[in-house]
Parts: structure tokens; C-alpha cells; sequence
């Protein structure tokens, strides 16, 4: 969902650990080195990495650097091919009654476990490869000054995804911006998590 959209939903983080200096001079080599890569002539299921907030299919940032004023923006693209299950089944039971006419010819009554396995990984591949993978793409702007990162998604494998891949691109670990950790840190950080945790709720009713 692009972060200009007139309504998001967006997910708040904090890194949790000290930011070096140099990591913002290295920003763009990091995304490069994890940066999509096209699945569409293969048969593989799934692929992810970064892009170019302003191109999806700019994964070189040709088009327009990652450094907007004191941010840095990108986001992240997961391609994914999805076969339905009613037509994975409908071609497993063609390829298995194939099997089936094929064995009662050379005088064999069954398909054995291990054949029917294979042939269900060979359709799901053949599959693949006539089906194209459906992108999916989630802004991210970091601010370089407060090291607050926003993720455009609230969607729990999403979230997951872009957390994971955050901290192999630049070794840092992020933490979600729950109502919680922000009073915590309004209030004083690690010095204020006690007494937010000694409140009780309160009935108005």
C-alpha cells in the first residue's frame, strides 16, 4: 500500500539497538544486496526483497535515490504464485488416471506412495510455470534523525517478512511501536516501564 494513499494502515517500530553513522552511508548497498529478484521465468513460488518506493520494478534505484530529506525510503516486494487448490487437484487426478492407464498396461494394478508424491510435485511444478507470480508491494520510510521506521501493512506475515529481512539487510532488530512502549518512552524509557506496569484498568461504567 503506498504511503501516499489518502488512508493506510501503518505499523509503527523503533530499532532497538544504537544506529551507526556509517550504516546511513551504506543504506543504499544494503538494499541493493537484498533487493528483489524476479521469479517470473522460473518456477519458484515465492520471492522477496527490496525496491524503489517510487518503481517496483527499479531495484537498482536508477530511477530515484532511497534518501528523501531526512528519510530513508523503500519498500519491500514479495512476488507470489498461487495456485488454486480445486485446479491443483482436477490436474493431479488427470496425471494420476494417466499413471494409473499407463501401470494397468504393463500389468501393474496400484500407483505406488512414493509415485504419487512425485506426481503431485510434478504437476504443482508445471503449474507454476504456466502461472505468473502476483506482486505485492509495502512502503517503509525510516527516519533517519529518530530512527522510527514506518511499514505500510498491519498484516501479522507481512509485518514478520519485512522484520526478518530488516535485520539481515542492516543488523538491526526492530520493535513494534505498541501504545505500551510509546508512553514508556514519553515518559522516560526503562526508568517509567515499572510504574506502567503497576497500573491497574479502570471501570467507568
Amino acid at each position: 500500500m503506498p504511503i501516499l494513499s489518502s488512508s493506510l494502515g501503518l505499523t509503527r517500530y523503533r530499532v532497538v539497538e544504537a544506529i551507526p553513522d556509517s550504516l546511513w552511508r551504506e543504506a543504499h548497498k544494503h538494499l541493493k544486496d537484498n533487493a528483489f529478484r524476479d521469479i517470473d521465468a522460473t518456477t519458484d513460488e515465492r520471492s522477496f526483497g527490496w525496491c524503489n518506493i517510487d518503481n517496483m520494478l527499479d531495484m537498482e534505484w536508477a530511477e530515484s535515490p532511497p534518501e528523501k530529506g531526512h528519510y530513508l525510503c523503500f519498500a519491500l516486494r514479495l512476488d507470489t504464485r498461487r495456485i488454486p487448490p480445486a485446479v491443483f487437484k482436477k490436474h493431479c487426478m488427470i496425471a494420476l488416471a494417466s499413471e494409473l492407464e499407463q501401470a494397468k498396461a504393463e500389468g501393474k494394478a496400484f500407483i505406488s506412495k512414493d509415485r504419487r508424491r512425485e506426481i503431485r510435485e510434478q504437476v504443482m511444478l508445471r503449474l507454476r510455470a504456466r502461472s505468473l507470480p502476483v506482486p505485492a508491494v509495502f512502503d517503509a520510510v525510516w527516519n533517519m534523525q529518530t530512527g522510527r521506521v514506518l511499514f505500510c501493512s498491519t498484516n501479522a506475515k507481512a509485518k514478520a517478512l519485512f522484520e526478518d529481512h530488516f535485520n539481515l539487510s542492516f543488523g538491526l532488530n526492530l520493535e513494534p511501536l505498541t501504545p505500551f512502549f510509546l508512553a514508556a518512552s514519553m515518559l522516560g524509557g526503562d526508568a517509567a516501564i515499572a510504574r506502567l506496569e503497576a497500573l491497574e484498568p479502570s471501570t467507568f461504567v
